[in-house]
């Protein structure tokens, strides 16, 4: 179902249950039955006809055509229960870009275990018990597809009640569900001891983790157990968990829970004695961890010395906030003010911003991949589903942008026009310069490499590295940027 958010003309009025559009005096009591456009954002009054859409016929027939281009990035989705990751297979999604693990403790009969288990530190099995239950349920539906599950992001305190909820008549009801009998004051208390002022910078992703080992812990027993679940029970079944540590911004940070996902990991494969093909990685969404990506991605365990890191996926929405200094909650009271009067373009929670945004992540995903080419490179932030920054993001040279379920369809497209595109570009490139195709792609191939180890004035990876190869990027042999010129190893 839509929502519409930020709707600054809606006067409520929660004692007498109303809401009075300002501009027009027209009041809504509890229970009115209204339909939301969630495209446009209207609210109109009854219900309004509505249809499942049908990805069949001709629109079915385009999409295919669009995931057959040679060189179009993939689209997954962003799903957090088993019902949305079967309702993004069933659009084309081709994996979970983004599984918020935090999502599946919202439910009525979940979320007092939860919260007993914040406050008094007790019911953490159960806990793990709801992940492992929820995350073999996505593996199911999501037939062998790549699963990537964000661990733990949110500060502790938003799962727990507000104060106002305890201090009233009913608060008793609450208390006793806590564990504090009828002590409403210890319980406001312990409540408050965990409120921070600004909790979007505090305790929060992968700070949590390494404060609270053991919510990593839990968090991976339920992802291994829950995959090697589904082993078990069909033998044909190979779930493929990518666990994604968030709010990265320093390579110790990023170092510290890769070893404890891989530790207890490791351990659980050994009790249950299977192989699951799982992946460790990271979303850079931190502005400073954009600028560390080369020692994030080169981070290796000094055990064995195998790299830790198998992918970045760019939160795009919190990176946003950060380099912006906007708040995505409160920026609706002045975006559109902004756009009117022409000082920005788009809405950059939208679109992304290509010139500071957009910058950071283009360089991320180039000291990324000079560190460790083998790194896949993603987007899971709103602008994932919208074309014009899926132009953007092909440039950069992603492998795969993951939206929400019902935006999979345009960004298959999108992905598909733009794979299209670079065909038709290539080919009418290679007619018109077919005499001197070689020398100049060999003459811009050595400006770039100049530009990528000497731009500040020492090498950017030892020499060693490069292999003399005729082997040509996959995009139609179009050198677009320096991730895919890395991977084809091109001869001089």
């Amino acid at each position: 179902k839509p929502c519409v958010v930020g709707c600054s003309d809606l006067l409520i009025n929660e004692k007498t249950e109303t809401a009075t559009v300002k501009s027009t005096g027209e009041t809504f009591q509890a229970g009115d039955v209204i339909s939301l456009n969630g495209s446009t954002g209207e609210i109109i009054r009854g219900a309004f006809p509505t249809e499942t859409p049908d990805l069949g016929g001709d629109l079915g027939v385009i999409l295919g055509w669009a995931d057959e281009q040679e060189g179009a990035m993939k689209v997954m989705a962003n799903a957090d229960s088993g019902k949305d990751a079967a309702k993004a297979a069933e659009l084309g999604a081709k994996g979970i870009g983004l599984c918020r693990t935090e999502h599946m403790f919202f439910t009525p009969e979940r979320l007092p275990v939860v919260q007993r288990w914040i406050l008094c530190n007790e019911g953490l099995e159960k806990v793990e018990e709801f992940q492992r239950t929820d995350f073999r349920e996505i593996f199911k539906a999501m037939d062998d597809k790549p699963v990537t599950i964000r661990l733990l992001d949110p500060p502790l305190h938003e799962f727990l009640p507000h104060v106002n909820q305890i201090m009233d008549v009913d608060g008793v009801t609450i208390t006793e569900k806590l564990g504090y009998g009828t002590d409403k004051k210890k319980l406001v208390a312990d409540i408050e001891a965990l409120h921070e002022v600004n909790p979007m910078l505090g305790l929060r992703g992968c700070r949590l983790g390494i404060v609270h080992k053991n919510v990593t812990e839990m968090q991976v027993r339920a992802i291994m157990n829950a995959a090697a679940d589904c082993m078990e029970q069909d033998d044909g079944k190979q779930p493929r968990p990518r666990i994604m540590i968030p709010l990265i911004g320093s390579v110790k940070e990023f170092e510290h829970q890769a070893l404890l996902i891989k530790k207890e990991a490791n351990a659980v494969q050994a009790k249950r004695k299977i192989d699951i093909p799982y992946k460790i990685g990271t979303m850079i969404e931190v502005p400073r961890a954009t600028l560390v990506s080369d020692k994030i991605a080169s981070a290796f365990d000094p055990a064995d010395g195998k790299t830790l890191c198998s992918f970045f996926s760019y939160g795009t929405n919190d990176l946003t906030q950060m380099t912006m200094g906007i708040s995505r909650d409160d920026s609706g009271a002045f975006i559109s003010n902004y756009m009117e009067q022409g000082i920005w373009s788009d809405d950059p929670f939208n679109k992304i911003d290509v010139e500071g945004v957009g910058y950071l992540l283009q360089k991320s995903a180039e000291a990324g991949i000079c560190a460790n080419p083998k790194l896949s490179l993603s987007v899971c932030g709103e602008q994932g589903g919208d074309p014009e920054s899926i132009q953007f993001f092909d440039k950069v040279g992603l492998d795969y942008v993951s939206c929400s379920p019902f935006r999979v369809p345009i960004a298959r497209l999108a992905c598909g026009q733009v794979a299209a595109k670079h065909y038709v570009e290539d080919r009418h490139g290679k007619e018109k310069t077919a005499h001197s195709e070689h020398g100049e792609e060999h003459a811009r191939l050595a400006r770039v490499f100049h530009h990528m180890m000497f731009r500040d004035k020492t090498p950017r990876w030892p020499f060693g590295h490069l292999r003399a190869s005729h082997a040509k990027p996959k995009r139609h042999g179009k050198i677009e940027s320096k991730r895919e010129i890395v991977r084809a190893q091109a001869s001089w």
